[in-house]
């Protein structure tokens, strides 16, 4: 199979002229407590995080009947399985017996799960369906007894999840827009195979990591990147979809020919935030998923997914291969620089973030979150 490169094709212009380089928005602050404050993380908890789809695993990492996936994140736990009719079945994995975690592990071929603690069984859509010693107990209270469901969905080769439960963040291409769901799904991401995982828990706030991957700014003094590149990388596009943004980086010498054909997915390096707590990282021809899992209010789970098109095409293995090993030394750098904001996040000296009109999509970002936590949607906000 011979790799065929994204192009944006039909698709609106995201680069060039009649487009702006940064929405509406402008300069801003930002209260450092908004990364330290163990009570508002809380909230972050259940308004923001439990009710919104958040991306949980590769679709492919549970193909078959019975495979499952259990995924821990900001307290919670769930599982998720394949069911023999190739859709998905999920639930809050607690025993409603004691409260114990009822799968450990993700696995393949079940077709129930059993707590080890007392033996009490749950079918793949958490019903409980066996207890010992049944007749001991309340018949009332063990009627329709089963773990809370999780929403469950399907795009881009991915597996999403609402917390909360189904009919609470609506359906996950309205959470994604119109605009982002075709952008980016010009890459078609469920043609890609997961090549790698790579993972660091960090002592940073949750929000920290997306910020990190929201603006450009950083590039030059962290990455070391070529002067080049840096004055070209004054020319990146970003804007904001609902509560979604992307943004379009002219790297490698490719701004002239961006100008001149518009191909953003082709040429650049573009950026896609899916609210709230993913990234892509998109280059012409591999993509990178950051993700920032919650662990505590200053402790982070912070994951690195890299997905190649399935190619037996020897140039591009060799291509993105060579890219992608330089790629894992540019993420580390930004892990390195989070230890240095753990050294001081709890400084008397620190009180706020500072944050420029090329640092908008981070402006955008923290907003949303601000709404949902006062019990908002996070939509509808002015640029």
């Amino acid at each position: 199979m011979v790799f065929v490169p994204p192009t944006r094709g039909t698709l609106p212009p995201r680069f060039g002229e009649g487009v702006k380089l940064v929405p509406d928005i402008g300069p801003s602050t930002l209260d450092a407590e908004v990364y330290r404050d163990p009570a508002r993380f809380q909230l972050e908890r259940t308004r923001v995080l439990n009710r919104s789809w958040q991306i949980i695993c590769r679709s492919e990492q549970i193909a078959n009947p019975g495979d499952h996936h259990v995924w821990e994140g900001h307290g919670e736990s769930i599982v998720i399985t394949r069911r023999p009719d190739g859709g998905l079945a999920g639930f809050h994995n607690v025993c409603m017996h004691r409260g114990t975690r009822i799968v450990a592990r993700s696995g393949t071929g079940a077709r129930r799960f059993t707590c080890a603690f007392h033996k009490w069984a749950y079918d793949i859509e958490g019903n409980v369906v066996g207890v010992p010693d049944r007749e001991d107990f309340d018949p009332q209270v063990l009627e329709g007894l089963c773990s809370p469901a999780v929403d469950l969905d399907e795009w881009g080769g991915w597996v999403w999840a609402v917390l909360a439960g189904p009919f609470v963040a609506g359906p996950l291409l309205d959470w994604i827009g119109p605009e982002i769901a075709a952008d980016l799904g010009a890459y078609h991401m469920e043609d890609m195979v997961l090549v790698e995982q790579l993972v660091w828990e960090v002592d940073v706030n949750w929000k920290v990591v997306i910020d990190a991957f929201n603006e450009f700014y950083h590039a030059a003094a962290l990455h070391h990147i070529p002067a080049q590149d840096v004055k070209d990388g004054r020319s990146a596009c970003m804007d904001v979809f609902g509560r979604n943004g992307m943004m379009v980086v002219p790297l490698k010498g490719v701004l002239d020919r961006l100008r001149a054909t518009g191909d953003h997915q082709g040429l650049a390096i573009c950026h896609y935030t899916l609210f709230p707590t993913s990234v892509f990282n998109n280059n012409p021809e591999h993509v990178q998923l950051f993700r920032s899992v919650p662990l505590s209010v200053d402790t982070t789970r912070f994951e690195t997914w890299e997905l190649q098109y399935a190619s037996d095409d020897p140039d591009y293995r060799e291509r993105t291969a060579k890219h992608w090993e330089h790629l894992k030394v540019v993420v580390a750098e930004d892990v390195a620089e989070w230890v240095n904001l753990a050294a001081v996040k709890r400084s008397s000296a620190y009180t706020r973030n500072v944050f420029s009109d090329h640092e908008a999509k981070i402006t955008h970002y923290h907003r949303v979150v601000e709404d949902m936590v006062r019990g908002g949607s996070g939509l509808g906000l002015e640029p």
